[in-house]
């Protein structure tokens, strides 16, 4: 079965265009959203995924309207190979039904490995970097030793540590992780 799956950005766009071009391929069913294809969840694009059997193909009718990221487009091509269903991009000449398709986005999957592992190396070599300049990884402490300080006077006065915690601009739980004897004030 020759499943399609049209998409548009906004409200106001039109998808006739890639809903003519998918009926035009054969397609017997079209699914369609009208959302950025930066969000997560698209209904139409699950409901088409849904639909889909092992040797079924997946038909769009450009390459971006499935995704927005190579990364993205390889884990959901993969996914469908890995799963026995082909892909079709009609303006892409992208056709996974056939070997030249399926060693393009084979390349494109280690192309895409390379970049994940490139940038897994340059974060590792920063960190490492930061900690050689003397620099720690993670959030800036929002309780510096001041503000430790100015915490457990105002609670020695009598201040209720909700009132302490909305002085020093932090939330109760830090209040009570950084300085414990606060939760016995209560």
């Amino acid at each position: 079965m020759l499943i399609g799956y049209a998409r548009v950005s906004k409200e106001d766009q039109n998808l006739e265009l890639q809903i003519q071009a998918l009926t035009d391929a054969g397609c017997n069913k079209i699914f369609s959203d009208k959302k950025s294809g930066a969000q997560k969840v698209r209904k139409g694009l699950e409901d088409a995924l849904s639909h889909l059997r092992p040797g079924d193909t997946l038909i769009v009718w450009k390459l971006d309207r499935l995704g927005r990221t190579v990364k993205q487009l390889v884990d959901l091509v993969s996914k469908l190979e890995s799963d026995g269903i082909n892909f079709k991009s009609l303006t892409n000449g992208i056709d996974t039904t056939n070997s030249a398709g399926r060693f393009f986005f084979h390349i494109m999957a280690s192309l895409a490995q390379m970049e994940r592992e490139l940038i897994s190396e340059r974060t590792k070599a920063g960190l490492e970097a930061g900690k050689r300049l003397g620099r720690l990884g993670g959030r800036r402490r929002l309780m510096t030793d001041g503000k430790i300080r100015s915490a457990k006077k105002l609670l020695k006065t009598g201040m209720p540590p909700r009132e302490v915690a909305e002085d020093l601009g932090v939330s109760l739980a830090t209040l009570y992780r950084w300085i414990p004897e606060a939760a016995s004030v209560i």
